[in-house]
Order: C-alpha cells, then sequence, then structure tokens
C-alpha cells in the first residue's frame, strides 16, 4: 500500500487504525489514546515521502506510534503530593511513642551489623551522601561500598521483620 494520496491514507487508516489504537492502549492513558490515534496517522500522512514501499507499512506506522507514545508519555507531569500534605496513612494515627519505639527497633538493628555496614548505611540516609562519596570518604573502592550497604540492608530488613 502507498500512502501517495488523501484515499490511500484513509485506507492506511481503516486497515492499521485499530491495531494502533490496541497498542497504545497499553502505553498511554484511555482518556489520551483516540488523540494520539490521530497525532499518528498525521505524522504518517507528513512523513509520507521518507516511506520505503518495500519495507512493511505496518512496521513503519508502529514505529510512529511507539515513538510517539514515548514523547506523550515523557511530556506528561507525574502527579505528585508534596510530603507535607501527605500526612500519615489512613487509619493509623502516629505517636511520639511509636516514633520513639521505631528509632529503637532501628537503632537495635543497625547495632548488629558489621562496623563496616553500619558505616556505610549510616553515610548514606542519615549522612546524606552518595555511594560514589562514601568510598571517597572511606578510602575504599566503590563496588566495596555497594557490597557492604546492599548486605547491609538485606540483614537489616532480616531484622526490623522479625519479631
Amino acid at each position: 500500500m502507498r500512502i501517495s494520496d488523501e484515499e490511500s491514507l484513509s485506507g492506511c487508516y481503516r486497515a492499521h487504525g485499530p491495531a494502533v489504537r490496541s497498542y497504545l492502549r497499553r502505553y498511554v492513558p484511555a482518556q489520551d489514546v483516540e488523540d494520539l490515534v490521530q497525532v499518528v496517522f498525521a505524522d504518517v500522512w507528513r512523513s509520507r515521502e521518507r516511506y520505503d514501499p518495500s519495507r512493511s507499512l505496518a512496521a513503519w506506522i508502529f514505529a510512529i506510534a511507539h515513538r510517539r507514545a514515548v514523547d506523550h508519555l515523557r511530556g506528561r507531569r507525574p502527579v505528585t503530593v508534596p510530603l507535607e500534605e501527605a500526612g500519615d496513612p489512613p487509619g493509623r494515627g502516629r505517636s511520639e511513642v511509636d516514633d520513639l519505639a521505631d528509632r529503637d527497633r532501628l537503632s537495635r538493628a543497625l547495632a548488629e551489623l558489621s562496623h563496616a555496614q553500619r558505616q556505610a548505611i549510616e553515610l548514606a540516609y542519615f549522612g546524606d551522601l552518595s555511594q560514589r562519596e562514601i568510598a571517597e570518604r572511606l578510602r575504599v573502592p566503590l563496588g566495596t561500598v555497594k557490597a557492604r550497604t546492599s548486605r547491609g540492608l538485606r540483614r537489616l530488613s532480616a531484622l526490623l521483620v522479625a519479631p
């Protein structure tokens, strides 16, 4: 199928529109699918001179659809709520006693870790340092910091889950 005139485009839309619509439904919000289908076929029309008839028309159209879906998703701003406004999870109020108990549990669990693991975790989470900055500060290879942090977090998780 060639895309040389409007009639051909109309036929192309009838032939490939449902499949493109189905494809886009997997990636973009439902309310945006129809608009994006129109954008895809407008791009098909605008770039029709670049289509190579010796290649698959469907593959070319789906490549355009994929690029438009990615562009659409990149352009969206994620819905975020500032932490100050989020509050506590519903149905569970936190008291200062709960917070102190959690801090005590965490402190005891950290004390169970090896010195190297505890140091790497404390510098990362309480010192707000990147793993590269920790490696420079401790004068150890970056891989060593990553291993200590990973092993320490796994051990910490096990300690905090235990009753």
